[in-house]
């Protein structure tokens, strides 16, 4: 059977979508789509992806009216979380460590959800 490689584009609505595309490149380092075919697209390492659909109640994306969320895997959490309270975000820490690595949460500007994930333990990737 033929199987997918890996997430190749994350599409969703936007009231602003060039601020926000340009929000996503300074804090997070997701660079915006090229302009022009000479210009390198956003490229990650390779690692394991979580597909997962969650209930239509849950309150885990945040607001309800939210859709989705989108998980960044992060090398060093703490050094990333830093950063972004440094530029005036606000992060929520997990408590501790849990079994799959640490989490955070943030919010973009438009209030879509943000996990940042520094794995730990095991990746099946």
């Amino acid at each position: 059977m033929e199987k997918v490689d890996g997430v190749g584009g994350i599409f969703f609505r936007a009231k602003d979508p060039k601020a926000l595309a340009k929000w996503y490149e300074d804090h997070l380092g997701v660079k915006q789509v090229p302009g022009d075919y000479d210009s390198p697209p956003w490229r990650t390492s390779a690692g394991t992806v979580v597909f997962a659909p969650f209930e239509e109640d849950t309150t885990y994306f945040g607001d309800m009216k939210n859709q989705w969320m989108i998980n960044f895997r992060v090398k060093d959490l703490a050094a990333m979380t830093a950063q972004l309270r440094a530029a005036g975000i606000e992060v929520e820490d997990y408590p501790e460590d849990g079994p799959n690595g640490r989490f955070a949460h943030l919010f973009d500007p438009e209030g879509n959800r943000i996990e940042l994930w520094e794995p730990g333990g095991k990746d099946p990737g």
